[in-house]
């Protein structure tokens, strides 16, 4: 079990630790701030352990996803502020207390079937405003989208029809990628003929078997 004594040398330590950090970054390098870095590792450690303690895990994942946010910003403002990069990677880290809040319901078909849509909306607004020149959207939205399908047949135990579902969806995004990256080449005929035999061995091995 972990007491407050523990807790508290955990916060004593990390702030003493950051404090350290903090004042050798300013002596030796201080044109390259450096010390957010394992502050960031350190705070966590406090935060971990008084959160086990309490059982307060879905404070634990907004306070953390918080310091995670906070942590991409800051870097986000020193090395590079004319683009915002952060931007790209804040949707994951927000899904994660979204997750933790809704329990239960995080393992709905409906509650996938909203993620999926809502992370291809997002990538799909920041590739129209961010880089309208590549549609880069469908490399997210090909992964999310394995999500509810998987959840849908699995949950089904349809592992056959599974397997067309699927096939399809790499074969639309192996189509998709050939045309919008190299269309003078046509490549995607190679992964495509891989993928096809993914439902003929579910074919020939299941169906056939439970035929016959």
């Amino acid at each position: 079990m972990i007491d407050r004594q523990q807790v508290g040398f955990a916060a004593i330590g990390s702030l003493m630790s950051i404090l350290f950090f903090m004042i050798v970054n300013f002596l030796t390098t201080p044109s390259d701030i450096w010390f957010i870095y394992p502050a960031f590792v350190l705070l966590f450690w406090p935060l971990s352990l008084a959160s086990v303690r309490k059982g307060y895990y879905k404070l634990y994942s907004l306070l953390g996803s918080l310091l995670v946010i906070i942590l991409m910003l800051t870097i986000n403002y020193m090395q590079s502020p004319e683009y915002p990069w952060f931007v790209y990677a804040v949707f994951p880290v927000i899904w994660w207390p979204i997750v933790m809040y809704s329990g239960s319901k995080a393992k709905t078909l409906t509650f996938a079937v909203i993620a999926g849509i809502s992370a291809i909306l997002y990538y799909s607004i920041l590739n129209a405003v961010m880089s309208p020149d590549y549609p880069w959207a469908i490399y997210p939205a090909f992964a999310v989208i394995w999500w509810p399908l998987a959840l849908y047949y699995v949950r089904k135990k349809q592992y056959y029809s599974f397997s067309i579902s699927a096939s399809s969806l790499m074969i639309a995004f192996f189509i998709t990628v050939n045309v919008v990256s190299s269309p003078d080449t046509i490549w995607a005929i190679y992964p495509i003929f891989a993928v096809l035999w993914w439902p003929l061995s579910m074919y020939y091995f299941q169906v056939k078997r439970i035929k016959n």
